[in-house]
């Protein structure tokens, strides 16, 4: 018996936050994924497949997400994975998968993934955090750094990371705090700030953690004496925190709703049209759903297969089109450019190319 078309679909697990910390993005990463789905589907599918999209909610436990994972690929119903969540999530998936489907993930993270079937599409802090510490070192004259982050993987390593690049000057760190996730209360990290000679700060926290320190950060009135850089502020985050508690505050991504080149242009517009202008604001985490699924679907259509060695075998010769700009793909990971924006208002303001 022929197989129905429902049947026959190309499925595609999309973990997205939809609850805790990061559960601010997982609306707009949800919009953003199907939007891709819909433009792929038009344009004939996945080998032929119409791509259907299950969701795993990413703000679930680690093990919670990657046992689910295991079921739906073992069965069948998912044919690749993809998502924009955190590093932990990732660290349970990807052995969970064990390259047995291409996993696309999506998120801003530490660097260094290697494990088999994983393709890697956001910002790592070589080309993202790190040239933002030396700008605004010589811009804003920040001469010593207070590291503030979550407690897990990524904060931790990307903290390794900028001592390696402080040392490098015969510098250190300032001082470092880290919070468990769903963090509400930074009276005691504040009290620290205050008492420190740093005069620039490293946000390394997730979500709704990072809303509540910036506003905490502000009624101490510590934005007239020091600035702030995170790699992780989204237009629905910057909403959430308010005009009055974003002063002095900058972000390096690789994308931005206020990014002016035609790639962004294109995709604000059509993102707006599908949705509606109440829809959520895309930032970079959102819409790296989009490209990852649309990177998902070039990796196919090159290697005329699904399969993770087929994948494998075309990557690193892929070059694809997105409103990031031109991105080269390279040892699994996606080769784009960072910007610099600062916060005016509830807006961003792009300064620079990094």
């Amino acid at each position: 018996m022929k197989p129905s078309a429902h049947d026959d679909a190309f499925s595609v697990a999309v973990v997205n936050p939809l609850q805790g910390p990061l559960g601010i993005i997982g609306p707009p990463a949800q919009l953003c994924t199907l939007l891709a789905a819909e433009e792929i589907n038009a344009a004939g599918g996945i080998l032929g497949r119409e791509v259907r999209l299950v969701t795993v909610d990413g703000g679930l436990p680690p093990s919670v997400i990657a046992a689910q994972l295991h079921t739906l690929v073992s069965s069948g119903q998912a044919h690749s994975v993809i998502g924009t969540h955190t590093s932990s999530v990732r660290k349970a998936v990807a052995p969970a998968l064990a390259g047995r489907v291409p996993y696309v993930y999506t998120s801003l993270y530490e660097g260094g993934e290697r494990d088999p079937g994983v393709f890697v599409t956001g910002e790592t802090p070589d080309t993202q955090l790190l040239p933002a510490l030396t700008v605004l070192e010589q811009e804003c004259r920040v001469r010593g750094w207070f590291l503030v982050g979550n407690d897990y993987v990524w904060p931790r390593s990307t903290a390794r990371q900028i001592r390696a690049h402080l040392a490098a000057d015969d510098r250190a760190l300032s001082g470092e705090a880290y919070v468990p996730l769903g963090c509400n209360d930074f009276i005691a990290v504040l009290n620290r700030l205050e008492r420190s000679s740093a005069t620039g700060v490293v946000v390394l926290l997730v979500g709704q953690d990072a809303v509540e320190f910036h506003r905490q950060f502000a009624d101490r009135g510590l934005h007239h004496r020091m600035v702030r850089l995170s790699p992780l502020m989204d237009e629905n985050m910057l909403l959430a925190t308010g005009a009055a508690a974003s002063e002095e505050l900058y972000v390096g991504a690789a994308y931005f709703s206020a990014l002016p080149t035609q790639g962004s242009l294109d995709f604000t517009a059509c993102y707006t049209r599908r949705f509606g202008p109440e829809a959520p604001v895309v930032g970079t985490m959102a819409e790296s759903c989009y490209e990852g699924l649309h990177l998902l679907a070039a990796l196919t259509k090159a290697a005329g297969g699904s399969s993770v060695p087929e994948l494998c075998g075309v990557a690193d010769n892929l070059v694809i089109a997105g409103p990031r700009g031109t991105q080269h793909f390279k040892a699994h990971h996606t080769a784009q450019q960072n910007y610099l924006a600062k916060a005016n208002g509830l807006e961003f303001d792009v300064l620079i190319s990094l």
